[in-house]
């Protein structure tokens, strides 16, 4: 085994369509990546604590079909959800899944 280089994956235990938990450690250059699910897509964090902003930037960058007004929510285990605004702070933590909503339009 690369002493420099090291990849763990978790599966996702429970849910439907794959994993959705996936952490790689580069130790040689002590960078990490942190993945999440964002519209069911994979998106890379580069630190385990990132605002709602920039969950959304990330995800637009990485090809999610999202905007930056777009409504996030974290879907929580017990099957309900949360809203994230752009400035609240999210700890990184197995199986993190979100989901991009637009903005109603009934003003």
């Amino acid at each position: 085994m690369d002493l420099n280089e090291a990849k763990e994956t978790t599966p996702n235990v429970g849910n439907e369509g794959g994993s959705d938990f996936e952490r790689e450690q580069h130790t040689g250059h002590g960078r990490q990546t942190f993945i999440v699910t964002v519209n069911e897509q994979a998106v890379t964090l580069m630190q385990h604590i990132a605002t709602g902003s920039e969950i959304k930037a990330a995800a637009i960058d990485q090809g999610v079909q999202i905007q930056p007004n777009f409504v996030l929510q974290e879907e929580l285990a017990n099957g309900t959800s949360r809203i994230i605004g752009d400035e609240d702070e999210v700890h990184w933590r197995e199986h993190l899944r979100f989901t991009a909503l637009a903005p109603d339009d009934n003003s």
